[in-house]
C-alpha cells in the first residue's frame, strides 16, 4: 500500500507593483516598438490575452531603462527572497506549524539564479532547523507548480514522516529585453507577471486534499518550444507559436498516458485544475480534454486578475478552486519547458 500523502496549506503572495494591461501595452510599444518593426500588428495580443492586471517585482519605471544581468540578478535575490518568506510563512501559519518542524524544503524557481539558494537564503529570517534538507529546482517553468509538488509528495512519501515545504517563486518580469527583439519577446509582455506560492506536504489524510499520484511526459525533439537563452543581459525567452496548437493535439493522449498507471481515465476526473500558459492554451487544453465551455473559468480568472506567473500560478488556481470545494477526483495538470506535462492527482471528501 502507498502511504497516503496530503496538503495541508496551500497559500500565495504577489508582490507590490500592479501593472494594468492597457498600461503595459502601452510601455511596451515605447519600449520595444522601435526595435520591432511588427509591433503595431501584434499589438492586439495586449487585448487578446484574457489578461486585466499583473504583479511585477519592480515598479513600471525600473524597467524603462535597460538593465545588466547584474542588476536583474540583485533585484531576483532580493525580491523573490521576500516573496518566498512570506508564502512560506503563511502556508506554515495555516498548517499550524513551526518552521523548525520542516524537514524538506523544495524551491521551485527558472527566472533567476541564486546561490546559495533562496531557502539557504531564507533560513536565518524564518528559523529552519540546521539539518533541514534542501531541494532547489531549477528549469522545470511553467510545469514547476505542478511537478515540484509532485517532487514535494514523493519526498514525504519516502520520507518516514517527513514534514515537506514546498515553495515556487517567479519573476517573469526580470526577463524583459530590449535588444534582438522578436515576437516571443511582444508575447511574453503581454503575458508574464511576478509571484509565488507554498504549501506543506506531509504523510497521512488529514490535510485538506491528499495526493494520491503524480506523473511526467516528456516529447522527444521539442526542447524549441519553451525556455530559456542566456543573452549578455540575462535569460531571454524561448517561446513557440506553436504551444496552443501543440496542446490541442497532443495534450488528452499524454494526460490519458499519465492517468492510465494510476487505473484512472479522464473521464472519471471531476475537475481539472491547470495551469493557464494563456487564453489560448486555456482554450485548447478546454477542447482537447472535451471539457464543456467555461470548466477551466477559475484558470481564466486567475490569468485575468495576475497573468502567467510561471510556476505558481497552477497553485494560485488550486487555492481558487479549494475556496469553492475541491471535487472528489482532480487533476492538477501543466505544461512547461522540455517540453513536459506534469499531473497531480488529487483525492479529496465530496
Amino acid at each position: 500500500m502507498m502511504i497516503p500523502v496530503s496538503i495541508h496549506s496551500l497559500a500565495t503572495a504577489t508582490p507590490l507593483n500592479i501593472l494594468d494591461q492597457t498600461t503595459g501595452a502601452q510601455v511596451a510599444e515605447q519600449l520595444l516598438g522601435s526595435a520591432f518593426e511588427d509591433f503595431g500588428r501584434l499589438r492586439s495580443i495586449y487585448g487578446n490575452a484574457g489578461i486585466e492586471f499583473r504583479q511585477l517585482a519592480r515598479p513600471v519605471a525600473w524597467y524603462m531603462q535597460p538593465r545588466s544581468i547584474v542588476e536583474r540578478t540583485e533585484v531576483y535575490l532580493e525580491v523573490a527572497l521576500d516573496l518566498f518568506v512570506e508564502a512560506a510563512e503563511k502556508a506554515l501559519a495555516e498548517a499550524g506549524i513551526a518552521a523548525d518542524e520542516v524537514d524538506v524544503i523544495v524551491t521551485v524557481s527558472s527566472t533567476g539564479i541564486a546561490t546559495p539558494s533562496l531557502e539557504a537564503r531564507a533560513m536565518s529570517r524564518m528559523g529552519f532547523r540546521s539539518d533541514v534538507s534542501r531541494v532547489p529546482v531549477f528549469g522545470l517553468g511553467c510545469a514547476g507548480g505542478v511537478s515540484g509538488l509532485g517532487l514535494a509528495a514523493k519526498l514525504a512519501r519516502v520520507g518516514h514522516g517527513a514534514t515537506v515545504l514546498f515553495v515556487t517563486v517567479e519573476l517573469c518580469s526580470l526577463a524583459l529585453r530590449t535588444e534582438n527583439v522578436g515576437k516571443a519577446d511582444i508575447v511574453s509582455t503581454a503575458l508574464f507577471g511576478d509571484g509565488a506560492a507554498a504549501c506543506v506536504v506531509r504523510p497521512g489524510n488529514e490535510g485538506f486534499t491528499q495526493i494520491s499520484g503524480s506523473a511526467e511526459k516528456t516529447w522527444a525533439d521539442t526542447l524549441d518550444i519553451m525556455g530559456w537563452q542566456m543573452e549578455p543581459a540575462g535569460l531571454g525567452v524561448v517561446l513557440n507559436r506553436a504551444i496552443p496548437a501543440f496542446a490541442r493535439k497532443e495534450f488528452r493522449g499524454a494526460v490519458e498516458e499519465m492517468l492510465t498507471p494510476q487505473g484512472l481515465q479522464i473521464g472519471e476526473v471531476d475537475r481539472f485544475i491547470c495551469h493557464p500558459g494563456g487564453a489560448k492554451v486555456v482554450d485548447a487544453i478546454e477542447a482537447a480534454l472535451a471539457l464543456p465551455q467555461g470548466s477551466l473559468n477559475d484558470e481564466r480568472e486567475i490569468l485575468r486578475m495576475h497573468g502567467n506567473m510561471s510556476a505558481p500560478t497552477a497553485l494560485f488556481v488550486l487555492d481558487r478552486v479549494r475556496q469553492s470545494g475541491l471535487a472528489p477526483l482532480s487533476v492538477m495538470a501543466a505544461l512547461g519547458p522540455g517540453f513536459t506535462a506534469s499531473t497531480v492527482t488529487l483525492r479529496s471528501p465530496a
